[in-house]
């Protein structure tokens, strides 16, 4: 078992905060010293309350998403003798309403393109397999109950 942790600071600048209006940029802060600009999504809280060019905690989960299925979709390329020379995923959340009328990501698209190295191309239906086995061992994928659909290129 392994434990991870992430520090969330925030300070009250203000105006007013008891009329809501006041900045809801925040600070995520990893053990490895990364410190990442956060905020809510524009979306949801309008600017000037929200900042536009940080990430917003949906993006982050989408990235999550993406980010685990990537690692664990190498991992398996590599036990299958596949190599990949590069990856890339334009994975999009969808924001929608619940039956109790409450928002909630309900579905993830990864949409990953591969690029292969060396003469050992994997068939289509060999890429759909590799896929599978990766969403299968994602730790993230096998923690929430939102739909992910993987549309590979």
């Amino acid at each position: 078992m392994s434990e991870h942790s992430a520090t969330i600071l925030w300070q009250n600048t203000g105006p007013d905060f008891l009329s809501r209006r006041y900045s809801r940029a925040h600070t995520w802060r990893f053990d490895g010293g990364t410190e990442i600009p956060a905020s809510p999504s524009p979306h949801i809280v309008p600017t000037p309350w929200s900042t536009p060019a940080n990430v917003d905690p949906e993006e982050a989960f989408v990235a999550s998403v993406a980010s685990c299925h990537m690692l664990w979709f190498l991992h398996v390329c590599v036990d299958s003798g596949f190599e990949a020379a590069s990856y890339e995923d334009n994975a999009v959340g969808e924001l929608t309403g619940n039956l109790e009328g409450r928002l909630w990501i309900s579905r993830i698209r990864l949409r990953p393109s591969v690029l292969w190295k060396d003469s050992k191309q994997p068939r289509p239906d060999q890429v759909a397999r590799l896929h599978q086995q990766a969403h299968a061992e994602c730790f993230i994928a096998n923690s929430i109950k939102t739909a992910i659909l993987i549309e590979a290129g």
